[in-house]
């Protein structure tokens, strides 16, 4: 099998090859993907940083046209790149399929973005005196994604960071290199010079490590736990740099005694339990008041009977298996917690045999939680959801905010007095009507406050806050 190698200063290197396996099918090889030493990100810092100086000042055309050329071939792949990203990750394919189309989109925003550079010129307060207001790449940005996305993340981070004239140092989970590798060698192809994209795979422990011990970094973008995200931080301060953090979500969704039961169901289901629960994003606290509470239950409990789990592949799969074996245990451990803690699990919670050994899961329910408990409080990151019951609107709002994170938000509701009020008071970043908490447009800004993020916004034209930084210019005229 061919090792799918790093790439440093535009040259495929590495011999080293570690198995990415299917999570579908244990049994599976998806590929070989070599293993960068600490050496390897030296190496690939001072490519980057030597590639700085001609990339920064590059012609926006090369820019769009490298960055369209990728998206292009991204959009022609997606079935093949699909069927990677749910074979590598477990995600469903139709699911894999649309978060390569997402990225393919990105691609093509930034590609638009960089014939869109703009600056301002603006009056001095003396007078004879013009001032310019531009904005210029920030440096060398190393890149740290995680593994539940593995094409969009990384697409989200890379396409802005080289639309703005930045060179790269990318690190993609060690779990999920196959998607990561195949983005860095459409760009490789579309013609980007040496060293402007550096590709070192490996462990966090390693390769992680050496990009947070770096001096060189201008800046670092970071996706991933609230713990790894602390040492991110902590390194930059040390080193002076920038950085920019998404971390961890315990996302709400409210359901009120007048919501549509229909839309509230379908926007818990999927919040919850798409994509196994491995979203950022996704509501693992269902917060109902008591009006709607067994109904809602019920409801609930019967459409999760009719969910599949099943080989990510396979047509008719709803929930496809947990990413690996670590994963799984945190769940299971979590489902034993939350007994222990005195919620009734009112659904789910085995594990499930299928055709080939995966990972499986079964999405789990459980009901008579309160919003002290640790499966209310801490990111479980799988599929599993607590119904907690509260009296009104006033006690929703207030158990919803009473969180350490503040990722996203929810509501179902007929009412537009308590919409409106919901998206004014809710301390989130993002906050869902009637929709699941998870699922965001590729061109409006992505991001959340305390424990879950750190830092400029992603994505759209909010990601220039990150990856540039301001000059400002006087001329006597």
């Amino acid at each position: 099998m061919t090792i799918h190698q790093n790439l440093i200063a535009g040259e495929w290197t590495g011999t080293n090859g570690t198995e990415n396996i299917n999570p579908s099918d244990t049994n599976e090889v998806v590929g070989l993907y070599a293993s960068a030493s600490a050496q390897d990100v030296t190496d690939a810092i001072a490519a980057a940083k030597a590639a700085f100086p001609a990339w920064s000042r590059s012609g926006i055309l090369e820019r769009h046209t490298i960055l369209k050329k990728a998206g292009d071939e991204i959009l022609a792949r997606k079935d093949e790149l699909g069927a990677l990203l749910a074979r590598e990750e477990g995600k469903t394919l139709p699911e894999a399929i649309g978060e390569t189309i997402r990225a393919a989109q990105i691609f093509e925003f930034f590609a638009g973005e960089a014939l869109r550079l703009a600056g301002e010129v603006v009056p001095s307060v003396r007078p004879n005196i013009g001032v310019e207001i531009t904005r210029e790449p920030l440096g060398v940005i190393g890149i740290i994604t995680p593994w539940n996305f593995p094409i969009a993340i990384p697409a989200w981070k890379i396409a802005p960071a080289l639309c703005y004239g930045n060179t790269v140092v990318f690190k993609p989970a060690d779990l999920v290199p196959g998607c990561s590798w195949a983005i860095v060698d459409i760009l490789h192809r579309a013609g980007l010079p040496k060293g402007v994209l550096n590709l070192v795979m490996g462990k966090g422990s390693v390769v992680g490590q050496a990009m947070l011990d770096s001096p060189v970094l201008s800046g670092i973008t970071f996706t991933g736990s609230v713990g790894t995200g602390k040492r991110v931080a902590l390194s930059s301060v040390e080193h002076g740099r920038k950085y920019q953090l998404e971390m961890g979500g315990k996302n709400p969704m409210v359901v009120l005694d007048d919501a549509d039961p229909t839309v509230a169901v379908e926007a818990a289901a999927n919040s919850a339990f798409f994509s196994t629960g491995q979203r950022c994003t996704a509501s693992s606290r269902l917060i109902v008041t008591e009006g709607i509470h067994d109904r809602f239950v019920a409801a609930l409990t019967e459409k999760l009977k009719t969910l599949n789990v099943d080989n990510a592949m396979k047509a008719g799969t709803h929930i496809g298996p947990v990413v690996d074996a670590k994963q799984l245990k945190t769940d299971t451990d979590y489902i034993e917690i939350g007994r222990q803690e005195g919620a009734k699990l009112a659904f789910g919670g085995e594990l499930v045999s299928r055709d080939t050994p995966g990972f499986y899961l079964q999405p789990t329910l459980f009901t008579e939680a309160t919003n002290q408990m640790r499966i209310s409080r801490e990111e479980i990151f799988g599929p599993v959801a607590s119904v907690i019951r509260v009296k009104d609107y006033e006690e929703a709002l207030a158990t919803a905010n009473d969180t350490p994170f503040g990722l996203s938000s929810g509501i179902a509701t007929t009412s537009l007095k308590h919409a409106t009020h919901f998206k004014r008071n809710a301390e989130a970043g993002m906050v869902m009507v009637n929709l699941p908490t998870a699922g965001v447009d590729f061109h409006v800004p992505f991001g959340g406050r305390k424990g879950s993020s750190f830092g400029p916004r992603e994505q759209g034209k909010y990601a220039a806050e990150f990856f540039t930084t301001v000059k400002t210019a006087y001329t006597l005229a």
